[in-house]
């Protein structure tokens, strides 16, 4: 118990999707002081959760946990689910890092607005099981909206919870929450669409690209993974063309004018384009100059003028287009 305030105090994990809104709000229903976390890293945002607690008046914690992610992602114990997401690992990490705040700062538990039963692989109980084991806090997580249908939790038999007033949803039916949503007055929610790019197919086959070839999984590196075209050229080299106007200036704000090699037709609208990385062959720069000019304004079998910079150095190449047909092997 927080001996300032006399309330029990819990830390929860938070999404900003309506699961997670509904969790906080049953146990502030029974006079829990509650306050959330949400993690960031280039897979997933932290927008969600802080319009969620900015609509619901709960603080939120943001942390962005990049490396240790990192880390966990390259080889998590449990796998991957249908692309790169390591659910399970994924969800025993932030409950591992949220406990050391619990611990550090002085909150009685640890909550979620996890379901069993409503995603069939992450959240089934075995899974919830597996979770709350790897993460260090076996026994300090509540899982507000099901904890009627899972084990007793320390906080419940400590009393800082009761369990009687929790709830016991199951399964993949979204009725239980919409309706107890309308009760408690919530109506302003996200569509519980997922926000992690590793659920994401294109997303998640680049990330793959990345780990086999061996290159560093740096912040910069995986934003690229979001936008343009990506082709690989060489075992240790890959092309990336802007697609619109804004893939274009997302792409320049992760150039590395130190080591990566811009790429720019002279002479007609075309995309922004680099090869991440830098160097290459005098061959495979020419191929990934003739490639960029196909994707321009340039007409088809007329030599256009590349500026190709490296190291802030330009350098200008005369190519001949080759149409984006041709390059379709080389997509990513």
């Amino acid at each position: 118990m927080d001996q300032h305030s006399g309330k029990v105090r819990a830390l929860g994990l938070c999404s900003g999707g309506l699961d997670s809104i509904l969790s906080a709000l049953v146990l502030r229903r029974q006079d829990i002081e509650v306050t959330w976390i949400t993690f960031e890293t280039p897979f997933f945002s932290a927008e969600k959760a802080e319009l969620a607690a900015a609509g619901n008046d709960i603080p939120i914690m943001v942390r962005n946990i990049t490396p240790v992610y990192l880390e966990m992602l390259t080889e998590p114990p449990a796998g991957y689910g249908k692309h790169m997401n390591p659910c399970m690992d994924c969800h025993a990490l932030m409950f591992r890092l949220a406990g050391d705040i619990m611990a550090a700062e002085g909150y009685d538990f640890l909550f979620s607005g996890e379901v069993a039963g409503q995603r069939p692989m992450s959240q089934n109980k075995a899974s919830l099981r597996y979770v709350e084991k790897r993460s260090g806090y076996d026994g300090h997580i509540v899982r507000p909206l099901s904890a009627r249908q899972l084990p007793v939790s320390l906080p419940e038999t400590q009393g800082l919870v009761d369990r009687n007033r929790l709830l016991d949803f199951s399964g993949r039916s979204r009725k239980p929450q919409m309706a107890l949503a309308a009760e408690l007055g919530v109506t302003d929610y996200p569509s519980p669409a997922g926000g992690c790019l590793l659920t994401d197919k294109g997303y998640s086959g680049r990330l793959r690209d990345l780990m086999d070839h061996g290159t560093a999984l740096t912040e910069p590196a995986l934003y690229l993974l979001k936008h343009g075209r990506h082709l690989r050229l060489t075992s240790a080299a890959k092309l990336v063309v802007g697609r619109t106007q804004q893939d274009n200036e997302e792409i320049l704000r992760y150039l590395d004018p130190e080591s990566d090699t811009q790429i720019k037709v002279l002479g007609y609208p075309g995309p922004v384009a680099l090869i991440p990385g830098g160097s290459t062959d005098p061959d495979t720069l020419s191929r990934a100059a003739a490639m960029v000019a196909g994707y321009s304004k340039a007409p088809n079998g007329v030599p256009v003028k590349i500026t190709v910079t490296q190291k802030g150095t330009p350098e200008t190449l005369r190519v001949t287009p080759i149409p984006p047909a041709q390059n379709r092997d080389m997509l990513i």
